[in-house]
């Protein structure tokens, strides 16, 4: 018994300084700014894990204390875009979206790999995902993947992203116009 509440309380622990650590991490726009593609996902919630549409890809641009995200995911054989603008909150790396969502900022090292934990209030339930992104079409298994595993391990549902052509798309044409809603891509 003891030592199971040893094990509790040592998890607790490391997942605070974790999080403490994410959000000492200074953000710098101009380095995040760009193409992402997704690799993993991680929720305790299998219900965030069967989602219809799944993202492949993000393209970040920011201006002032708002960021615009371009999300290409594919639905039904067929890539569509999105696009959200959301604004900064007073945390460094946080920023709010309409629909009750907001993107967290968790661990970056700007050129290889960023965790972005997202989070929507629906039907009265805020659900948590959290993310891994990478610039790369090719390269999955790098640092950042370790991070996210040590941050997720608490999580215990993991999917792998599905390889696809709408992230290889995105990046291609990117930066694209950022006007429209639910767009095929060429």
């Amino acid at each position: 018994m003891e030592a199971r509440l040893l094990v509790v309380v040592c998890r607790l622990v490391l997942e605070f300084l974790l999080q403490a650590e994410s959000t000492r991490v200074e953000l710098v726009p101009e380095k995040i700014a760009g193409f992402w593609k997704e690799v993993a996902v991680a929720s305790d919630q299998n219900l965030v894990l069967k989602a219809q549409r799944r993202v492949e890809g993000l393209f970040l641009t920011f201006s002032g204390r708002n960021v615009t995200v371009k999300a290409v995911y594919n639905s039904s054989g067929s890539c569509m875009t999105e696009r959200s603008v959301g604004s900064e909150r007073d945390a460094a790396g946080e920023f709010a979206f309409p629909g009750n969502r907001e993107i967290h900022v968790m661990d970056t090292d700007y050129e290889r790999y960023t965790i972005l934990k997202l989070s929507v209030l629906w039907q009265g339930t805020n659900f948590h995902v959290l993310k891994y992104f990478t610039r790369s079409l090719e390269n999955e298994d790098e640092p950042g993947f370790w991070r996210f595993r040590e941050m997720t391990a608490d999580q215990g549902l993991y999917m792998l992203a599905r390889h696809g052509r709408c992230a290889e798309l995105l990046k291609e044409v990117s930066p694209l116009p950022l006007v429209y809603t639910a767009a095929r891509l060429p």
